[in-house]
């Protein structure tokens, strides 16, 4: 199968083209040419400019590549998921896209920027969306920046658009791995916020999820949570983790009250997606890793 993967240089995308070119597919990765990864070697690059934050043209090349199935690695707003349909309908047959669970209520609720009560979990794919637009943009935030134009829920919308062209949406939870996150700021930050619970998820287990869903046509069309079966409490982690005091308390307007784990389970029941390594010992591995480069 040809498949093209925009973006796709750092953390995740590397996994998931090696995975997919390792089962014999043509992988194509498009990027800006800022970050050049190590990619497998059957992995074919193209680097092209305009392929820079929003993308808001996709080049002619890539059409040309005629792609079975298109990867959307960095669909981060309106603009640049448009641009992609608007290139790849009636060229492509679907279309992944990797979304997060910021754009349900809950998460708005926990963050501070909006109102009601606070939300049941785990979160099902049906639950809530936030309805406050661009969650991290500031009064002060430059019009340049990720933030100011950043909102998963516009990209879904967008990314949904053209029946031609079927979206799937992955919701990640959030992604570490020895690369990025690697010093479990995400969980050793929140040491004073006990029993809250946030979705975790091993990068190469959130690869897996990705492949699973471009190599199956039953995920045509679908939205799926993707993250560990079960999020233990802050505490909880803890317990099977090395110490950190080094790393600091993470302050904020937050509602601990709001938990924000997902229920993966239609993934696991419909793809019949398990993680290849055990999302405890993968976080503990991680740490251990991290703890150890400290002290060096």
């Amino acid at each position: 199968m040809r498949i093209l993967i925009i973006g796709g240089t750092r953390f995740i995308g590397p996994r998931v083209s090696a995975r997919l070119a390792a089962k014999g597919h043509l992988v194509t990765v498009a990027h800006r040419g800022v970050h050049n990864a190590t990619l497998h070697p059957d992995v074919v690059v193209v680097r092209n400019p305009d392929l820079g934050l929003p993308i808001r043209r996709i080049p002619d090349e890539l059409r040309r590549l005629e792609p079975e199935v298109v990867i959307h690695m960095i669909a981060m707003g309106e603009e640049d998921s448009e641009s992609a349909v608007q290139a790849f309908s009636g060229v492509s047959r679907r279309l992944i896209a990797l979304s997060s669970g910021d754009v349900y209520k809950a998460y708005g609720i926990f963050m501070g920027i909006d109102s009601g009560p606070i939300v049941a979990t785990p979160l099902v794919e049906g639950a809530t969306i936030r309805t406050i637009q661009y969650p991290y943009r500031r009064a002060e935030t430059p019009p340049e920046s990720l933030e100011f134009w950043y909102d998963k829920v516009l990209a879904e919308q967008a990314l949904r658009s053209d029946p031609r062209l079927p979206a799937t949406i992955l919701r990640l939870p959030k992604v570490y791995g020895p690369e990025d996150n690697g010093d479990l700021r995400t969980v050793y930050a929140f040491r004073h916020a006990p029993t809250w619970r946030w979705t975790h998820g091993h990068v190469e287990n959130v690869a897996k999820a990705i492949v699973l869903t471009v190599t199956d046509d039953r995920a045509t069309g679908q939205t799926y949570n993707v993250g560990e079966e079960h999020a233990p409490t802050m505490a909880e982690r803890l317990l099977t983790l090395p110490e950190r005091p080094d790393v600091g308390p993470e302050t904020g307007p937050y509602r601990f009250e709001q938990n924000m784990n997902y229920d993966t389970s239609k993934i696991r029941e419909h793809l019949g997606y398990v993680e290849d390594i055990d999302e405890t010992i993968a976080m503990r591995s991680v740490a251990i890793l991290s703890s150890n480069r400290k002290k060096e």
